[in-house]
């Protein structure tokens, strides 16, 4: 398989301790089966899945616990057998309150469904792989959660002529993307095989960063069962190199424009976790129920890559590496610049859940906020070539009009501007919040022109 470097770096980004070599090293383990599972019902963007179980049922392993809830909404399945104990309102590791199932594990593990689909799935039209994609809950499991048959169903008059395999993990910490690479990988181009039958005229590039030589040369051999134009592309090491727009353009030198998606330039990307569950889905009739994910931290005795079901509490996994090594200062949910920070153990494994990381508390910064000293660092550093300064005071002084014609949403999160920021801005809650404010402003503009028209 050949593979090439990439021919375009982008813009911006930063080179932080990326903090992997703990357990880029280690093959991944699964844990026991917990005694209670906590499935949110809000894995995904769009519409929450709507409940098919009540408190009292009884479950098996791989049955439909809630349907979706609309085009962009996502079936969830029961992990593992067991009892329905509660259906109702939980706060989840996004920060939300979501409803949530929580299961009563028998140990059993007693699947639902045992055999794999009837029939060569390569004989399959792609809207009937796609359905199957959606009848097991895939989604995209790199963070953003977007359910994948939608992602697969471009609108009439778009095309997809570069289908991106992103196996970048830039986030500092992580490293579950690079183990399941190494373990998993003839499962991972049996996924791209699927993507491939779905977008038969689209070129594949499967994007690995140049810190993983071994996840590259895995990948490589794997790869050559794959037919057509398919290429395995060296990037970079940066972050976020592994941002859907950064990809895009370190690969192709298309720019995704403006409020655009991926499909305004013919290419779309998924995670290679998402291309495996894609494959377990049509190939062997899986559904989403586990996801590896990376437990870590200076603070835990034993950091690990997990194979966890989902809807495991952290205190769990917590637990099973060993506890931690004294008082825990922070708590994040994903990676230290993208994650979220978690009030307590109660959050649990979602399908978008890629680490846990677990801080002593000499680790935590605290420091005070000060205004702009107009430096530029976060205007060098921002991969979407915003002015972050400009966009932090308009979202400080509520000016949404600035906001807005700043390109405010066009703003990834990713954390480059707080990371350089010598003044120690909230430099990403400033974005989030004027995010919110610009979103409503455009709603109320809308609702105001409909009423105009009517």
């Amino acid at each position: 398989m050949n593979i090439i470097s990439s021919l375009f770096s982008g813009s911006g980004g930063i080179h932080p301790n990326d903090s992997k070599k703990g357990t880029a090293t280690q093959a991944t383990v699964t844990p026991p089966i917990p005694p209670l599972l906590a499935v949110s019902l809000s894995q995904h963007l769009g519409a929450p899945s709507k409940p098919l179980v009540k408190k009292g049922d009884a479950v098996l392993k791989g049955q439909s616990i809630a349907d979706s809830n609309g085009f962009v909404s996502s079936r969830v399945h029961a992990p593992t057998s067991g009892k329905v104990v509660f259906v109702g309102p939980r706060m989840t590791a996004s920060g939300k309150v979501a409803t949530v199932v929580e299961i009563e594990t028998d140990g059993l593990d007693q699947p639902f469904i045992s055999e794999p689909p009837a029939g060569d799935w390569t004989t399959l039209p792609p809207r009937e792989l796609i359905e199957r994609i959606h009848q097991a809950g895939i989604i995209g499991m790199g963070g953003a959660g977007f359910p994948t048959h939608v992602k697969l169903s471009p609108p009439p008059g778009k095309t997809i002529q570069t289908l991106i395999v992103n196996g970048a993990e830039c986030e500092p910490f992580l490293t579950a993307d690079h183990r399941l690479m190494l373990e998993q990988a003839e499962s991972i181009i049996a996924g791209i095989g699927v993507l491939q039958h779905i977008f038969k005229d689209a070129q594949v590039r499967i994007a690995i960063e140049d810190n993983k030589p071994d996840a590259l040369a895995a990948l490589a051999r794997a790869a050559d069962k794959l037919t057509g134009d398919v290429q395995i592309v060296r990037l970079r090491t940066a972050y976020p190199q592994g941002a859907e727009k950064q990809l895009i353009y370190s690969i192709t030198g298309y720019e995704v424009p403006s409020g655009g998606l991926p499909m305004d330039v013919q290419a779309l990307v998924e995670n290679v976790a998402t291309a495996q569950a894609i494959g377990e889905a049509v190939i062997r009739g899986l559904p989403l129920i586990e996801r590896l994910l990376t437990v870590t931290g200076p603070a835990l005795a034993q950091p690990r890559n997990i194979r966890a079901l989902i809807g495991t509490p952290f205190s769990d996994l917590i637990a099973f590496c060993g506890g931690p090594r004294g008082p825990i200062g922070r708590l994040i949910c994903g990676g230290p610049l993208m994650g979220i920070a978690q009030s307590s153990l109660a959050g649990a494994v979602t399908k978008t859940t890629s680490g846990l990381l677990v801080l002593p508390p000499e680790r935590e910064a605290l420091f005070s906020s000060m205004p702009c000293i107009s430096c530029g660092r976060c205007v060098k550093a921002c991969p979407m070539r915003l002015l972050p300064s400009t966009l932090s005071e308009a979202s400080e002084t509520e000016q949404d009009a600035i906001a807005e014609e700043f390109n405010v949403l066009d703003c990834i999160e990713c954390g480059c501007c707080a990371y350089v920021c010598p003044a120690h801005r909230p430099m990403v809650q400033h974005m989030r919040r004027a995010k919110v404010r610009v979103q409503s402003l455009r709603k109320q503009r809308d609702a105001q022109k409909k009423k105009q028209t009517s």
